[in-house]
């Protein structure tokens, strides 16, 4: 890769960065990145074990897997904005530090309410570091190596779901010096003083923007709404869908009201808001923002419906269903990485083309395994096909979403965008794992494990149709 680019800082001079291996550079963002991505799935293969070691209870449990995500999600755009302000690099290695030392903690947890609150921190930490690694690529690089490090991005976001899943079996299957669940949470420990060590010598300087506001309401507002939103999502199927979380639900979308209020308040009297109006009105953000949001539930959703039928339907040990799922998720690598390789004249119909093939794919799968039949090598072909096809979606989806974005937006964006995919996995994950629990009682037989999973691929089919018209739209506004 060698377009490596320096841009303007805020100050007005020209800072260049530090590493003059580019490629050195990505592979320390995407390492960060793919850490991150695997600590909300490694935990899943654990929680057996969690429980009769911690002697958890099954809402305990529940918050060991979600507190990660909730803490994840909430403060994505917070992240983004302090590195916008105080530096991308800073950023990274303040947040990379706090996830290693929290994966630690995780690992070392004496009793359950310990290991939810370093979940917490551990959820923090990413997203400290996330959003930057966006802003790095954004701000370093520029033509053909800007696309394949978006390919690369999209490939990691993809591996690391899939690969949780099964290098969690393989920690917990190993039992290494009889510590059980805790390697899940201690492999992380090596790799960040790793990265750290790297980032202090790769990192560019690239200095924040010290003028820039903070706007602590708008900050305030969307974190609760976020968190009102993400929390009985994650929750609401495992304790029953009680009353509060409808109520927290409706707090939501009236707190989400409220942001946009309070943000155009604050434009109109001169201030910055947390997210500037030029980005979401850059072209095709805001249709590229919902297809990626509907595609990444679908994908997100999927996984853990499919992992759920293997496990709890057709008896798979977690390992082999972490295995199973490796196709989806390396179809969808390879094609994030390689389809700006297809002739440039498909380029602007792909993620149409894509989206619309993903809903007769996936119901094509659900027919498959729809009696409960076994996982076959036809079965796998249809998924690693689906994950080729999800890929060409979304890969062009967001750099198209980010193309036209100015760099000095550029942590905004990455912020927003970042935050789109998150919550497109939570949603998906929440909503398509309630669809196919609604329809299989667990532990359930393989027939209605199956009957299950076909009715959540249907569910998945309209979401990707929902995809298809917004990825249609922003090739019309890429024309206008």
């Amino acid at each position: 890769m060698t377009d490596l680019q320096t841009r303007p800082s805020a100050a007005g001079s020209t800072t260049a960065a530090r590493a003059v291996r580019p490629g050195l550079l990505l592979a320390l963002v995407l390492c960060g990145q793919f850490m991150a991505v695997l600590d909300a799935s490694i935990v899943n293969v654990a929680v057996p074990t969690i429980r009769t070691d911690l002697h958890a209870s099954g809402a305990a449990l529940q918050l060991v897997i979600a507190g990660y995500t909730i803490a994840y999600a909430v403060l994505l755009i917070t992240g983004a904005r302090l590195g916008a302000r105080y530096g991308y690099s800073r950023l990274f290695q303040i947040g990379l530090a706090g996830f290693t030392a929290a994966s630690l903690a995780c690992g070392l947890a004496p009793a359950t309410g310990w290991l939810i609150a370093f979940r917490l921190l551990q959820g923090a930490g990413s997203a400290l570091m996330v959003p930057q690694v966006m802003s790095l690529l954004q701000r370093t690089f520029t033509g053909a190596a800007r696309t394949r490090a978006l390919g690369l991005y999209s490939a990691v976001l993809a591996g690391g779901m899939a690969v949780g899943q099964v290098l969690g079996g393989v920690l917990v299957s190993a039992d290494l010096f009889g510590t059980g669940w805790r390697p899940v949470f201690l492999v992380n420990v090596p790799i960040g003083l790793a990265l750290l060590a790297a980032g202090a010598r790769l990192l560019p300087n690239l200095p924040g923007d010290r003028s820039r506001g903070f706007d602590v309401p708008g900050l305030v507002v969307l974190g609760a709404a976020l968190g009102l939103l993400v929390v009985p999502l994650v929750l609401g199927h495992e304790l029953g869908w009680p009353a509060w979380g409808w109520a927290m639900l409706a707090a939501s979308a009236a707190l989400f009201a409220l942001f946009v209020v309070v943000e155009r308040r604050i434009a109109r009297r001169g201030g910055q808001p947390l997210i500037s109006g030029r980005v979401l009105r850059a072209p095709s953000l805001r249709p590229a923002a919902l297809a990626i949001f509907m595609i990444m539930a679908a994908f997100a959703g999927f996984l853990f419906a499919f992992a759920l039928h293997q496990q709890a339907g057709l008896g798979h040990e977690a390992l082999r269903a972490g295995l199973c799922s490796a196709p989806v998720a390396l179809g969808f690598g390879l094609s994030s990485l390689h389809w700006h390789r297809l002739p440039a004249r498909l380029h602007g119909v792909l993620p149409v083309i894509a989206a619309a093939l993903l809903a007769p794919g996936y119901l094509l799968l659900g027919v498959l395994l729809g009696d409960g039949a076994d996982i076959g090598a036809q079965a796998l072909a249809v998924t690693a096909v689906l994950g080729l096809i999800a890929g060409c979606a979304y890969s062009p989806l967001f750099a198209r979403a980010l193309g036209g974005v100015d760099p000095a937006d550029a942590a905004d964006a990455s912020g927003v965008m970042v935050t789109v995919v998150q919550l497109g996995q939570v949603v998906g994950v929440a909503v398509l794992g309630s669809v196919f629990l609604g329809g299989a009682d667990l532990p359930a037989s393989a027939g209605e494990s199956g009957h299950a999973l076909l009715v959540t691929t249907a569910v998945i089919a309209a979401a990707v149709a929902v995809a298809a018209v917004a990825a249609a739209r922003t090739r019309r506004t890429a024309k206008g």
